[in-house]
């Protein structure tokens, strides 16, 4: 079998197939286009501006209009092989990440906050889901994580 599909290879590579020639009288051009070119349509009047989109109950506030953003983090953070510890109480899962201009913290359950220099906003991006929810003080954040 193998011989055959050998053999069919080499007899197809080895010939060649003849280009297509140029039509009679056409010098080798292309031949002409015979449909004629429309204008593009000029728009009679400007389009108008539209500063109400999307809608205001669809947008979101953006960075520079928020304080900071947090996520929770169930589970055990490892940075740099080994595990992160609370400070206070020495839990080491059930965090809220907070991102603000600062840096990252972590805020255990039990209410103790620390500066983690490990993290940055860019891992903070990668690992945060959309946003569920905007809220005005820090107090009703935490309420709506169920810290």
């Amino acid at each position: 079998m193998v011989h055959r599909i050998r053999r069919r290879v080499k007899e197809t590579t080895g010939r060649r197939r003849p280009l297509p020639r140029p039509a009679r009288g056409s010098g080798g051009a292309a031949p002409p286009n015979d449909t004629p070119t429309k204008p593009a349509p000029q728009p009679e009047e400007p389009m108008p501006m539209v500063d109400d989109f999307p809608p205001p109950e669809l947008r979101i506030p953006g960075p520079d209009q928020l304080d900071g953003r947090m996520m929770p983090w169930p589970w055990p953070l490892v940075l740099d092989q080994q595990v992160v510890t609370c400070a206070g109480c020495g839990t080491y899962r059930d965090w809220l990440v907070l991102s603000t201009d600062d840096g990252i913290q972590l805020r255990c359950r039990a209410g103790h906050q620390q500066h983690e220099e490990r993290l940055d906003i860019a891992w903070y991006n990668r690992h945060a889901g959309p946003a569920d929810a905007t809220h005005a003080t820090f107090a009703d954040c935490l309420r709506h994580l169920g810290h």
